[in-house]
């Protein structure tokens, strides 16, 4: 009989972590694994950004931060909205958490009250829906496919909303499928949210700068609905920084002083150090994100060409982040070494076993029909990877 909260009970562990650690462990084991599991840039960190942390060391910025974030941080938040984005939040509109994950959920439970819907279109990041059932709240999951670029329209959201519709909530560039929404269809997802007053956005950009068809678009940039929506960015992805764990939003003020309260009573202030080091991120000019975009659509291009030649599995053409989700629908039913792939959970253990790759099994992200590959890894590692998964894939009857 467990002791534990039933909270924590009904709470999933996150695949793409579980993957991670099943790859540690065959490594322990001396087994050569190629993790394609992770989404986390293979840069480091530049130098600049490092130097400041250094400095802020020496500085003695070693003591509790204000729980908002450094007024110096938040300003620079606010030059990079208006920017980068065209957005106006004034400093008391923005408020800097301990990653953007730490930002979703402080909304999410800022928001929604028992019972009530936060829409999500699927594929969705994996911590969505396990943060919306944290809140007690209900997740309302709209399907998509390959064949539509896994994007939802705006007529497929207005029939998912009803009167207990809280949130809408997705990320674009995407995780897991590199989506990327136009500004044409942003403006057309607000015109419906516009029309339920009591309905708002959080809208994911972590991915921002991994964009491969020009400007970024931020769903906030329209006037008749920037006042429900929340932006959700971060250091993590666009400036190599994933393990300083830096997140931010910028909302309306009732919102940001809300999560600043539950902020308070949760984790304090983030890393003060994280965060002086962010302040020379965001203001340290493009040519570190030209040249990782540039890598990573490289790594897109090759990723896509050796997966053409893998009987079985389906691509589009994401337009950001560093995914390929691949439609791998054709091995369930199959039989693997007298094992039958029911899913692809099974898919993906059988390649790990099997091919020693690790990949995060599309369940996780609400698709069943799909499994993601990162290719946020070498070139080497990249063609290794697809030979080994052709290889395995071939032997399923």
């Amino acid at each position: 009989m467990t002791k534990l909260a039933d909270r924590i009970c009904r709470l999933s562990e996150s695949a793409t972590l579980a993957m991670s650690q099943k790859s540690r462990e065959l490594r322990e084991q001396g087994i050569d694994v190629i993790n394609l599991s992770i989404g986390e840039p293979d840069f480091n960190t530049p130098e600049h950004i490092k130097d400041a942390a250094k400095k802020a060391l020496d500085e003695n910025f070693t003591r509790y931060s204000p729980v908002p974030g450094y007024p110096e941080l938040r300003k620079a938040i606010s030059e990079k909205f208006k920017r980068e984005n065209n957005l106006d939040y004034a400093i008391d509109e923005i408020i800097v958490s301990t990653g953007a994950k730490n930002s979703i959920s402080n909304v999410i439970m800022c928001l929604v009250n028992h019972g009530e819907e936060v829409i999500m279109p699927a594929p969705y990041w994996v911590s969505y829906k396990e943060i919306v059932m944290l809140a007690r709240g209900e997740a309302i999951v709209l399907p998509t496919s390959i064949v539509s670029n896994f994007k939802i329209t705006a007529e497929q959201l207005e029939k998912a909303i009803t009167p207990k519709s809280k949130i809408l909530i997705f990320s674009s560039p995407c995780n897991p499928t590199g989506s990327v929404y136009s500004k044409e269809e942003l403006r057309a997802i607000a015109e419906v949210v516009a029309k339920y007053e009591d309905l708002f956005i959080i809208s994911d950009e972590i991915y921002e700068h991994i964009n491969f068809v020009g400007k970024h678009e931020s769903i906030a940039q329209f006037d008749f609905i920037k006042d429900r929506v929340i932006t959700v960015n971060g250091v993590s992805k666009g400036y190599a920084m994933t393990g300083w764990r830096i997140g931010y939003i910028g909302a309306p003020k009732w919102i940001v002083k809300a999560c600043d309260k539950l902020q308070g009573q949760l984790t304090s202030g983030t890393n003060s150090i994280a965060q002086r080091a962010s302040i020379a991120a965001l203001q340290s000019g493009d040519d570190f994100i030209n040249t990782m975009r540039a890598t990573f659509k490289h790594r897109r291009d090759l990723v896509l060409s050796l997966l053409a030649d893998v009987p079985g599995i389906k691509t589009n053409v994401p337009d950001g982040a560093f995914y390929i989700f691949a439609d791998a629908s054709y091995y369930i039913g199959k039989n693997a070494n007298g094992t039958i792939i029911n899913n692809m959970g099974d898919l993906s253990i059988y390649l790990l076993n099997n091919a020693h790759v690790a990949l995060v099994p599309g369940e996780a992200f609400g698709d069943p029909n799909c499994i993601r590959f990162s290719y946020a890894t070498s070139d080497d590692l990249i063609i290794e990877s697809v030979k080994r998964v052709k290889s395995a894939l071939s032997n399923i009857q």
